[in-house]
């Protein structure tokens, strides 16, 4: 899958498209196939170092999108689910892990970008 990392600090020359492995999910959490990501204030700062991030990283602490597969132990969401999240890194690529206790169901009615943005 794709995804931006960021390998070393600086401005926005450092964020780079990179194949990397598609994540499995792990107990508690949920595969997501992200169709949209919030681009905030702390991204920039983590990437130009400004806040400490351990390299190399993928950005993105909110996002939104489809449950793909779900992690032992996660009964509260399942795959198709539509869901939402923040405070969980690297929503930056084409798949995100998310704990399913910050994620949230995404209502019929509000498209992906709006509940990202939210």
């Amino acid at each position: 899958m794709r995804a931006i990392r960021v390998a070393e600090h600086g401005g926005p020359e450092v964020l780079q498209l990179t194949e990397v492995d598609a994540p499995e999910p792990q107990p508690g959490q949920l595969l997501v196939r992200v169709a949209a990501s919030g681009v905030n204030f702390i991204d920039t700062y983590q990437r130009s170092g400004i806040y400490s991030v351990e390299l190399p990283f993928t950005p993105g602490s909110e996002g939104a999108g489809e449950v793909v597969a779900v992690g032992d132990g996660v009964t509260e969401f399942s795959v198709g689910d539509r869901v939402a999240w923040a405070m969980t890194p690297g929503s930056y690529a084409e798949q995100a892990l998310v704990p399913a206790d910050k994620a949230v169901r995404v209502p019929a009615g509000v498209d992906e970008r709006t509940a990202a943005a939210a």
